[in-house]
């Protein structure tokens, strides 16, 4: 597998009020759709905004479409048991046919566990939930009766072939080949309390494994690799930005009762999983994490670095100019070189 696909992915963190950071997110997409980048993310978490910053997705990407043209437009993900599946459905096909069929539709359990109490659900249900909401969907855009006998307006079949399953695990990842999805692959993810010095693909690439081998014969793999990368000329920069916001987000794992990683600047970009660094750095360590041998897609993010805005729009320059096509990545443009 070569990487087809290159996406940037946001968690809407960035250092201000949410107006504009909804203003920020939106422009540092449109600034990837002129780098050439083929898709765009957005992290769906409700009620802490120092965790993610939109609990509407959908309402956020359409405003983004409105602004861009030609790159494709992601959830990573929809928190769905936490969703009325109707108006996911119902939101999801108008969004996808006014933005001209660019929606691509991530989906997930969630991770956050405390949300489900404010909604008046149970975390230990999510798993059901899910499925069946997710099954919801997949026959209200086909067009089919729903109870009562009613048919979603507007239906949208092609939904179905853009749905794509997160998961921590290979029981998921099975889940989602079975189904024929995407496979969403997390940025980081904990390490099994017998496997603390584990790597990242050490836990993801048997993730892939399991999804291939239930894939439908003759079904394409869709495989997305989200990765924490930030990319700066000057090295020096790149390191202060990156402890500043690693650090940032140390304080904040303290502050839920978690065990932080060491205060020092190699454990915690060990820790959170980060590739930051000049380009040819960057490079070179994105090219030893072999899943990204394995994956269709590359989404790269700057949380948990979450350096100033300008940063993010040169890193976004960098990645599509140098980094990406040293992965073998072959779109690209640059019309978007050096612009605001």
């Amino acid at each position: 597998m070569t990487l087809k696909r290159l996406g940037f992915f946001t968690r809407v963190l960035d250092e201000a009020e949410p107006a504009e950071r909804y203003h920020f997110a939106a422009a540092q997409i449109v600034h990837a759709e002129r780098c050439g980048f083929d898709s765009a993310w957005v992290a769906q978490h409700h009620f802490d905004g120092s965790e993610g910053g939109l609990p509407a997705p959908l309402v956020f990407l359409s405003y983004v479409a409105a602004q861009t043209s030609r790159i494709r437009l992601g959830t990573g993900i929809v928190t769905l048991p936490l969703e009325s599946p109707i108006r996911v459905a119902e939101d999801a096909s108008v969004l996808d046919l006014m933005s001209g069929g660019r929606l691509e539709f991530g989906v997930g359990p969630g991770g956050t566990f405390t949300a489900f109490r404010a909604f008046d659900l149970d975390a230990a249900d999510r798993g059901v939930l899910t499925e069946r909401n997710l099954a919801f969907l997949r026959e209200a855009w086909s067009g089919q009766p729903l109870p009562g006998g009613d048919r979603l307006y507007p239906a949208n079949a092609s939904l179905s072939a853009r749905v794509w399953q997160a998961s921590f695990g290979t029981e998921g990842a099975r889940r989602a080949g079975l189904a024929g999805d995407g496979l969403l692959l997390s940025r980081t993810q904990p390490r099994p309390v017998d496997a603390q010095g584990l790597s990242l693909d050490g836990i993801q690439v048997p993730m892939i494994d399991a999804y291939l081998a239930a894939l439908p014969e003759g079904t394409e793999p869709r495989i997305l690799a989200s990765r924490t990368v930030f990319v700066a000329e000057d090295a020096a920069v790149a390191r202060r930005l990156a402890l500043s916001g690693l650090g940032r987000a140390r304080d904040r794992i303290i502050r839920l009762g978690r065990t932080p990683p060491a205060a020092s600047a190699e454990a915690m970009i060990a820790a959170q999983d980060v590739h930051a660094g000049t380009p040819e750095a960057v490079i070179a360590s994105l090219r030893a994490d072999t899943t990204l041998t394995r994956a269709t897609d590359l989404a790269v993010q700057v949380h948990s670095v979450d350096p100033p805005h300008e940063a993010i729009l040169r890193s976004i320059e960098l990645v599509a100019e140098v980094v990406a096509p040293a992965l073998g990545w072959a779109g690209g443009s640059t019309e978007g070189r050096h612009a605001a």
